[in-house]
């Protein structure tokens, strides 16, 4: 294989594949209008403040999965809450899967989305690991389509916003047993969102932590399930009582090689211009946002490699001047900087860098129709 060359991951190829447009695909999720929307007050003050995850719009997309009937009653319904046996079994045995993924409007008024068939991959490599049923990758998509256009109002316009998606599935057979749920139910919500850090490309603070671990060899690390989360919160919580805004986990056996944080994947840039980012190695997620800025920057002619990194060759490369930046990425944040790495011993400053600039105009310009998408990776929702 040549320098630079790479060479697509099963995700990758996936998401590669066409898929039909949205027009053709949204009559699969007949729309229930919601008999009490938000009212414009209510609307406006949601809209101004755009805080993450705070605020939801007016419907979710919905549909559910039964053992030998396959996925059924298609539909968008008015956002509530969700009636829920004390028994099923997510509660019980964390059968759940989730995506992330934005809706951007342009100025013409359209509204896209980026990558979605990487996410429909994805899911399902999630649902494949948790034992849980796949999804057809046209209804994943039909659902995201059809439930933006019964909601297309809450697409916000500002620089930097967007209508934040949350896919997931939940087992919600009631059941007390250990075996996979013979019953899911897949929803779409969505979260008009600014900002995923306050500080914006002023830059986060990182904590290196010893003694957790997001995930093993053999677990569930490179699935998108909510455990892998909950079992970063109690560190983070740590971390955040030290002053920093987010972990950095090390590998399970040695805890010496970066793997990633808290909810992002991790670059970094050398003083020689090179790009190196932690290897797929089965216990880190494979992020779609990491994939495109590996494909942009080697397009650009950086050479960028995936291999195992060790914590104490970055914190001496930043000490001698070898290491230049880091950054982080992942689909709520983007692409942000890492201007503070610590850990037991060490306690480092770094700029914000070129490369993480460039990156993250060259990403969000594609994201909002700003530049041309040669990549094909925009797809039109509504």
């Amino acid at each position: 294989m040549k320098q630079n060359e790479h060479v697509p991951t099963e995700l990758e190829k996936c998401a590669a594949e066409p898929i039909r447009p949205a027009d053709e695909l949204v009559s699969r999720f007949p729309v229930t209008a919601h008999p009490r929307p938000a009212n414009d007050e209510q609307y406006q003050e949601s809209m101004k403040s755009l805080a993450f995850g705070k605020v939801f719009t007016d419907h979710m997309a919905h549909m559910r999965w039964t053992h030998g009937q396959g996925w059924h009653d298609r539909s968008i319904i008015p956002f509530g809450n969700i009636e829920l046996s004390p028994a099923a079994a997510v509660l019980h045995y964390g059968q759940e899967v989730f995506e992330g993924i934005k809706a951007y409007k342009h100025t013409d008024g359209s509204i896209w989305t980026f990558r979605p068939t990487f996410n429909a991959a994805r899911i399902n490599h999630s649902s494949n690991r948790m034992a849980m049923p796949a999804i057809d990758r046209e209804d994943f998509v039909a659902s995201l389509a059809a439930y933006v256009r019964a909601d297309h109002r809450w697409v916000p316009s500002q620089e930097g916003s967007s209508l934040y998606l949350r896919p997931f599935v939940i087992a919600t057979e009631p059941f007390l047993g250990v075996h996979s749920a013979h019953q899911f139910d897949y929803y779409v919500i969505g979260s008009p969102a600014g900002s995923y850090f306050a500080s914006g490309v002023a830059g986060i603070s990182i904590w290196v932590v010893k003694g957790y671990h997001r995930a093993g060899p053999g677990g569930t690390g490179s699935a998108k399930a909510g455990g892998n989360y909950a079992a970063s919160l109690l560190p983070q919580m740590e971390a955040a009582s030290r002053g920093f805004d987010q972990i950095c986990f090390l590998d399970t056996y040695e805890e010496r090689y970066l793997e990633e944080l808290g909810g992002m994947n991790t670059f970094v840039v050398m003083a020689d211009g090179s790009v190196r980012t932690p290897e797929l190695s089965g216990v880190i997620l494979e992020g779609g946002t990491r994939s495109a800025i590996c494909r942009l920057l080697r397009d650009r002619g950086i050479n960028v490699t995936e291999e195992k990194i060790a914590i104490d060759e970055i914190v001496t490369g930043i000490e001698k001047g070898t290491v230049a930046e880091l950054f982080a990425c992942g689909t709520a944040a983007v692409v942000t900087p890492i201007t503070r790495l610590a850990g037991e011993g060490f306690d480092l400053s770094l700029p914000v860098g070129k490369v993480m600039l460039d990156t993250l105009k060259a990403l969000t310009d594609i994201q909002t129709g700003q530049a041309t998408d040669p990549y094909g990776w925009m797809y039109r929702l509504a």
